[in-house]
């Protein structure tokens, strides 16, 4: 009792040094939130504000510079294999076809496949734009399979005559879309939404294939112009 209320020489210098380096450490810099004094509550909102803006603007600045890149180099790939491939309504070959009762008009072809070029195009450039978006990689990568196989049917249909070929094609296309859509909507919604059309026309288009090879087994795989002769017993 008597050494702690009156601690000798040895004690007082260890007790000297130990408050001294306490005195360092307590010294130290301490990250110390900013005066809000010097940060108007106007000025705040302010800065907040013109970043959302500046955000925004780059958002949609880069969706343009990706559509710009996309709508058409889709639009004139896809031009390309149908024009290479001979896709036309005069081709001997397709001409001996028997259509189904559902088939369209030749000329709706080049409409539809045109409008539904830029729509894809613009929802490839939504999920590209999307920078730091989880899952925007393997959409994209998904999305450039599916439109190696939707460039790949017309010359296996028009310039091979395989047209069970081509329907195995686009049911495989079918089912790469509807994993496109997804990948595409976790990314952005409005990106799924766009290839909507496209999955209700690749139904339509499967099933007009399938009805061609029914009503034509005779045709499929033909060399040449596919120019037959029907007679009728």
């Amino acid at each position: 009792m008597w050494n702690f209320l009156f601690p000798r020489k040895g004690m007082v210098k260890k007790i000297n040094h130990y408050l001294s380096r306490f005195g360092q450490i307590s010294s130290c810099p301490v990250a110390q939130s900013p005066d809000p004094r010097q940060y108007p509550p106007n000025r705040i909102g302010r800065e907040i504000k013109l970043s959302i803006l500046a955000s925004r603007t780059q958002l949609r600045a880069s969706f343009i510079r990706w559509a710009l890149f996309f709508v058409p180099v889709v639009v004139l790939l896809g031009f390309l294999s149908g024009k290479l491939s001979g896709s036309s309504a005069d081709s001997p070959w397709f001409s001996a076809l028997v259509k189904p009762d559902l088939y369209p008009p030749a000329a709706t072809f080049g409409i539809a496949w045109t409008v539904l070029y830029i729509m894809i195009g613009l929802a490839a450039a939504l999920v590209a734009s999307a920078w730091g978006a989880y899952g925007r990689l393997p959409a994209l990568i998904v999305f450039v399979l599916q439109l190696a196989l939707n460039l790949a049917w017309s010359p296996v249909f028009f310039s091979m005559h395989r047209i069970s070929g081509a329907l195995y094609l686009i049911g495989a296309l079918d089912v790469l879309v509807l994993v496109t859509v997804f990948l595409f909507w976790r990314v952005r919604w409005q990106a799924g939404a766009l290839l909507l059309p496209y999955v209700a026309w690749l139904a339509f288009a499967t099933f007009l294939n399938w009805q061609v090879l029914e009503l034509n087994p005779y045709l499929d795989g033909v060399e040449g112009n596919g120019a037959v002769q029907r007679f009728e017993l």
